[in-house]
């Protein structure tokens, strides 16, 4: 009888994002965000493991991860993928959970619907996501899941720049011609939220809904009814524009 494969959540941070330097640890709601972050990825009773870099400027990330009994790889800045495939060795991890540190509201039941998905499938080719290809949760509930077997096969093919800094390029764009996917959806859109933080405008939503809406307590479809109640909060950051690399 094979055992039980070994899922991880892979989270990656550095201090050195260009939009807003050292955002993960700004403080809101009495703790940084990357606390809460952490906190509510631990709600899925899963291991997390935190992804860095060797650069000085994250020894605070691998401080905090000291403090946090939180698990943590350092690698390149650039190479993420290298990042996350160092992180599953080192870990013997079967099966990623690829989420990014910049989510400080990210939804544990989401995260555990796609496991149970991803298990139920029994597929290592398979790829499952609430954002890719469609989005219709609010950034900062994004996911992704896949094998290592795909994460192996990533990093020994993928060349492209791109394909290393962002990590699953290669996957979801299928590549090898093998991947499957499966693209968890919400019944209806809320892809016009947005809870992720990458700009001054995003923290001080995120900061609003911590600090006076109790927002940590609150699951997924809560912050989503909160946002849509309160349309004055979702105007704090609904001009910022996403990245084109994202």
């Amino acid at each position: 009888m094979s055992s039980a494969p070994r899922i991880g959540i892979v989270s990656q941070a550095r201090m050195t994002s260009t939009r807003l330097p050292g955002k993960v640890l700004l403080r809101a709601g009495g703790q940084s965000l990357l606390s809460w972050h952490i906190s509510r990825l631990r709600q899925t009773g899963l291991p997390v493991y935190l992804a860095t870099t060797t650069n000085h400027e994250d020894d605070p990330l691998a401080e905090f991860a000291a403090h946090a009994g939180l698990p943590c790889v350092r690698g390149s800045e650039h190479d993420v993928l290298a990042r996350y495939q160092q992180c599953a060795a080192t870990h013997d991890l079967d099966v990623i959970v690829r989420v990014t540190s910049d989510c400080p509201l990210i939804a544990p039941e989401l995260v555990v619907a796609g496991v149970a998905a991803f298990q139920a499938a029994s597929d290592p080719q398979l790829y499952v996501s609430n954002a890719v290809p469609q989005r219709s949760y609010p950034r900062g509930f994004d996911y992704e899941i896949f094998s290592r077997q795909l994460l192996e096969e990533a990093a020994s093919q993928a060349t492209r720049p791109g394909d290393r800094e962002h990590v699953t390029p290669y996957i979801h764009q299928n590549r090898s011609g093998q991947v499957r996917f499966l693209n968890l959806t919400r019944p209806q859109d809320a892809s016009q939220f947005r809870l992720t933080v990458d700009t001054p405008e995003d923290f001080d939503l995120v900061r609003t809904l911590l600090d006076g809406y109790n927002a940590g307590a609150l699951n997924g479809e809560e912050l989503v009814a909160l946002l849509a109640a309160h349309p004055e909060l979702a105007t704090l950051n609904s001009h910022v524009e996403q990245k084109s690399h994202d």
